[in-house]
């Protein structure tokens, strides 16, 4: 179930009751504040601080201190929710008592039970604005606000939560090369204090599951530790949507698609606010770097440590992308969605957010601009680059790069045992199969065909212990060989291999042994550990027609002799 919000700005006044929760809060505080003491001075911090009289310790202390009180703010938000449930059951127990309905009243409740709950209830005639008055049509449908899918082993409380929206895109999905990339640039440490939220806002429920199937067999580790959740919202919580005003002058497709959007935004936000101290809106047609974590957490916490009053913290100049923000604020802006939706696109939104909560009529732009520059602060160099080139909206190609990110990575060189490469697949200009081998650039080959080879002949013969073969790359994730085995030729006879290893692997027409295929993320990899003695040649062989091209972006061919 998402969060449902309120006016955050009523949070502490007339929703919650400054008077009805200074006891909650009071006790909340000191139960914390115990926590909070106790962390500072356990024995390792001690030791920790007494030690290390340099710089570096001393700012650790102050990272530390600085994330405990992040940490305490979010217990004091989630602390006002459920007082807010609280509050609001009391009401409708009010409604009831008063009204005689059915076995409520009477001898059911003390007069001391009543009297609580009316003091803990709000004026009946003061009505509060909810998400229900912007979306009314979630009144008529009880799970409109439960996912339609989950998949989730329950993690919470979380250093940091991202989140990954993810449409059906009519040329090609980026989302398996994002999460991978996303995984493996995280520390195993990491991974135990972050969530990735991966929001499918697709109404097909067919193909969720299709699609979390496919998370399922690529990240079977990381859904069972919790690190990654998968997601998809009813259609139930969406308008109709051909009865939006048309606005802006765009087409009805566009405005769909951008209102869509907007809600998409919501929903993923309400789910993740209680799960975390820090959100970060992603997309998933992005590549970030190695420590990306560290360093956007090592941010965050030094602007709270300099008592900075930060409402985004920008890791990438583009779009939605890589914007960090407290879970305890994210209510502000899922509201502005919700009031918005039908009107202007997200980043739009966000801009006019904090533009209306800084910028003084009274002033002019500049001064705007640089009001806006001290809650909106900006990260360089850019920790995300957006790599799609084709957009969830249909027909609309969008090459736009973060130039302050840097040069993605295209391919991986090895140093790769002497060889005669030779291939009947097209290199496309330069991007030949002799220069990935030599690690000087990637191979891009034009349509391969069935029985095509990749071919590596060894001058002299190599044992081999284990091999790596990876196609396709950031920019071009679709370009990957498929249905494409991997083939050794042994320089001993058949008949001198142990039987042990022989009948590890299937042996073709002309004798190669097949030792490994390329799965469905286009990486074949495997050990031989030299089980086969000296192999005179590996093959690459193309069992299907590709309708793409293909790219080797590495290829790593593991002798004894080399680590």
């Amino acid at each position: 179930m998402v969060s449902l919000p309120a006016w955050s700005w009523l949070r502490g006044g007339i929703l919650v009751g400054k008077n009805s929760d200074s006891g909650s809060r009071r006790m909340l505080r000191r139960r914390l504040g115990v926590v909070f003491t106790a962390a500072l001075l356990t024995p390792a911090f001690v030791l920790f601080f007494i030690s290390s009289p340099d710089l570096s310790g001393e700012q650790m202390l102050v990272q530390r201190v600085a994330e405990l009180r992040e940490r305490l703010q979010h217990a004091e938000m989630l602390n006002q929710e459920r007082l807010q449930d609280v509050i609001v059951l009391s009401q409708k127990f009010n409604v009831l008592t008063h009204a005689g309905v059915g076995n409520v009243t009477g001898p059911r409740l003390s007069q001391e039970t009543r009297d609580l709950l009316a003091n803990m209830s709000q004026s009946p005639d003061l009505h509060l604005p909810s998400v229900y008055s912007y979306l009314p049509h979630l009144l008529h449908t009880p799970d409109a606000t439960s996912p339609a899918f989950k998949l989730s082993q329950g993690r919470h409380s979380a250093t940091m939560v991202l989140g990954v929206p993810t449409v059906k895109r009519q040329v090609q999905s980026y989302l398996m090369t994002t999460l991978r990339n996303l995984v493996d640039s995280m520390t195993q440490e990491e991974m135990e204090e972050c969530i990735i939220v991966v929001f499918i806002a697709e109404w097909d429920i067919d193909y969720v599951h299709q699609v979390a199937s496919q998370i399922e067999r690529k990240f079977p580790e990381h859904l069972g530790s919790g690190l990654i959740e998968v997601i998809s919202p009813p259609k139930a919580f969406y308008p109709d949507m051909d009865k939006l005003e048309q606005t802006l002058g765009d087409p009805m497709e566009r405005v769909k698609w951008r209102t869509k959007q907007n809600l998409d935004f919501a929903f993923l936000m309400m789910y993740a606010q209680p799960k975390g101290t820090f959100y970060v809106q992603l997309e998933d047609d992005i590549q970030t770097k190695k420590g990306y974590i560290a360093t956007m957490k090592k941010f965050a916490l030094q602007k709270t440590s300099e008592k900075k009053n930060w409402f985004v913290l920008d890791f990438c100049q583009l779009g939605f992308i890589g914007k960090m923000f407290k879970c305890v604020q994210l209510p502000y802006l899922v509201q502005f969605f919700i009031m918005f939706y039908n009107d202007k696109p997200v980043d739009w939104l966000l801009d006019y957010l904090i533009q209306t909560k800084i910028c003084n009529l009274d002033k002019d732009t500049k001064h705007c601009k640089k009001a806006k520059e001290n809650v909106w602060i900006h990260y360089k160099p850019s920790l995300f680059q957006h790599i799609g080139t084709h957009s969830s909206l249909k027909g609309k190609v969008q090459k736009l790069k973060d130039k302050q990110f840097g040069k993605v990575q295209l391919y991986f060189p090895h140093e790769n045992p002497k060889a005669e490469v030779e291939t009947q697949i097209k290199p496309y200009k330069t991007y030949t199969l002799q220069r990935a081998y030599k690690g000087e650039s990637y191979f891009w080959g034009l349509l391969p065909q069935q029985g095509d080879l990749l071919q590596f002949t060894f001058d002299p013969p190599v044992v081999i212990k284990g091999f790596l073969f990876r196609s396709g790359n950031v920019e071009h994730p679709s370009d990957r060989l498929y249905n494409t085995t991997v083939e050794v030729l042994p320089v001993q006879p058949f008949s001198n291999i142990p039987a042990v290893a022989a009948k590890k692997y299937k042996i073709t027409e002309d004798k190669y042994m097949i030792v490994g295929d390329f799965d469905d993320m286009g990486v074949a990899e495997g050990l031989i550990n030299g089980e086969l003695g000296e192999i005179k040649t590996l093959r690459l062989h193309v069992h299907i027609d590709s309708d793409n091209w293909a790219i080797l972006s590495e290829i790593h061919i593991e002798t004894p002799e080399k680590r």
